[in-house]
């Protein structure tokens, strides 16, 4: 078993199979600085490592903020060149490209990288005190960990464009009406309904997980024919897995599948 990293701004619980992983200034209503951009690597890369853990959430301490964004002393300071190695886009990078689920519940105000944070991961699940935006431009600057791109590909540019250039600023009944997020569901049932969703994940063949997530995510950045054909050579890959035909054969048998992700 891999050894759990140390977290400066992190907190990891692992229940069963899923991991949850809480972003904890709520001081700072858990605003994003380099340690917190190097959790979030450290962290995939023992999800990664992990056998046991199977999804995983992430979420906000308190009850007023998911990550209310990065850190503007530090963004302040940060020149152009530095910007080009950005660890918070290295950083959502890698949630977006971990090979396990990533669900977002999103207990409050998610913005900025924050929002970037979120739009990275797989599933947004949100507490109907939630507000969700990118005010960079107010700033003087843009989103820079992915936010132009991953906003337009999920809710579509003329969003994306109000959000980023106009400002707006959404509610969580809103998040759900532009396909940003599942659902919206009262602060106190969150981390239950994104423990749930988890569970049913946990329930699933992992390699069909993992090979789903990487085709889907595709489909984002690539043309229909090239997405189809991707889809193809990945289903020809699942097909000669021992977890299919285990999956195949705990259906006829009217059993539940034990899989082994092989």
């Amino acid at each position: 078993m891999p050894t759990v990293p140390t977290f400066k701004n992190f907190l990891l619980e692992e229940e069963g199979p899923v991991a949850v992983f809480t972003s904890n200034r709520p001081e700072i209503m858990n605003a994003m600085n380099i340690d917190s951009n190097i959790d979030v690597i450290h962290f995939v890369e023992y999800l990664e490592s992990a056998e046991h853990l199977r999804v995983a959430v992430i979420t906000g301490a308190g009850d007023k903020a998911f990550i209310a964004g990065a850190d503007l002393n530090a963004v302040r300071a940060q020149s152009g060149v530095k910007s080009l190695q950005s660890k918070l886009r290295i950083s959502l990078a890698a949630l977006e490209n971990c090979s396990k689920p990533i669900i977002a519940a999103i207990n409050g105000y998610a913005f900025g990288g924050g929002f970037e944070l979120a739009l990275a991961c797989d599933i947004r699940l949100v507490a109907e005190n939630a507000m969700l935006g990118l005010p960079e431009t107010g700033l003087g600057f843009i989103p820079g960990a992915g936010g132009t791109q991953r906003l337009s590909r999920i809710a579509g540019v003329g969003i994306a464009k109000d959000m980023i250039l106009g400002g707006r600023t959404l509610s969580a009944q809103e998040a759900v009406q532009y396909g940003i997020a599942m659902k919206a569901l009262p602060l106190e049932n969150l981390m239950k309904e994104a423990k749930k969703l988890a569970g049913k994940m946990v329930l699933r063949g992992p390699i069909a997980l993992n090979v789903g997530k990487k085709v889907i995510n595709a489909s984002m950045y690539t043309d229909p024919a090239t997405g189809c054909t991707m889809e193809s050579l990945a289903l020809a890959i699942l097909f000669d897995s021992k977890d299919k035909l285990e999956g195949t054969s705990a259906f006829l048998e009217k059993r539940k599948p034990q899989f082994k992700g092989e």
